[in-house]
């Protein structure tokens, strides 16, 4: 079997639709997304990935409507709350990504909570995208760059995408090999913006709910097959 992608990252689209479909409220389908991130959890481990970033919620999901953000927040809650010594368990190291401040302080503890008691894990980094933009996230690193140039801590001539990349809210992390998203949209919608420029980007039009350990095998089988050239000529 090939090696696996050392960092897969996962923009989890379709919960609505999928509840839609069913006749069910939009909260169905975040609850049986929510049980789709666990057998993702278990195929990465098994195919030995490294890291796995879930777009868990973006700062565009502020704007759904109040419910709709209670029902995300409630069920975020839930799993940090319960679910996070059964990761702990499997090996599993909980990074959290993204402007928690918009968050009840109840949330930011868990999300705390979750991080301290993981972090001597090793098997599996799961890095949970919350809040999260890429634009937000390049824009951060911007303005704390132009401080240290300010407050003369940063040459700008030393200013490379190595440098600038400690700024990010992913400095400790390595950039993705692959994203999946599901549903069958095709675009990136302002994940990972920076991180992304060499992923390789498969996209599956099953609904996330529906997503299984096969389909996440299909997605590296994908990515074994394609020829990494990370803006070279392609070999001939």
């Amino acid at each position: 079997m090939p090696a696996p992608p050392g960092h897969v990252a996962l923009i989890m689209d379709g919960n609505g639709r999928w509840a839609m479909a069913r006749g069910l409220p939009r909260a169905a389908g975040h609850s049986a997304g929510a049980e789709a991130v666990r057998r993702c959890v278990q195929a990465a481990i098994r195919r030995g990935v490294g890291y796995l970033t879930l777009y868990a919620f973006s700062s565009e999901n502020w704007r759904r409507t109040p419910d709709e953000v209670a029902d995300l927040t409630s069920l975020l809650r839930y799993y940090l709350r319960h679910k996070v010594a059964e990761l702990s368990r499997e090996g599993v190291r909980i990074r959290i990504i993204g402007d928690l401040s918009r968050f009840d302080d109840d949330v930011r503890a868990e999300a705390k909570r979750a991080q301290d008691v993981t972090s001597a894990n090793r098997r599996l980094t799961l890095v949970l995208a919350l809040s999260y933009g890429g634009r937000a996230d390049i824009m951060q690193a911007a303005k704390q760059v132009a401080l240290a140039v300010r407050d003369g801590a940063l040459d700008p001539a030393q200013l490379d995408e190595s440098l600038f990349g400690r700024f990010l809210l992913t400095a400790d992390l390595p950039d993705p090999d692959l994203i999946i998203r599901t549903s069958g949209e095709c675009r990136l919608s302002n994940f990972l913006l920076w991180q992304s420029a060499y992923a390789e980007l498969v996209f599956l039009d099953t609904l996330w709910p529906d997503f299984n350990e096969q389909h996440f095998d299909a997605a590296l089988d994908m990515f074994a097959r394609r020829e990494r050239r990370f803006g070279a000529r392609p070999t001939l």
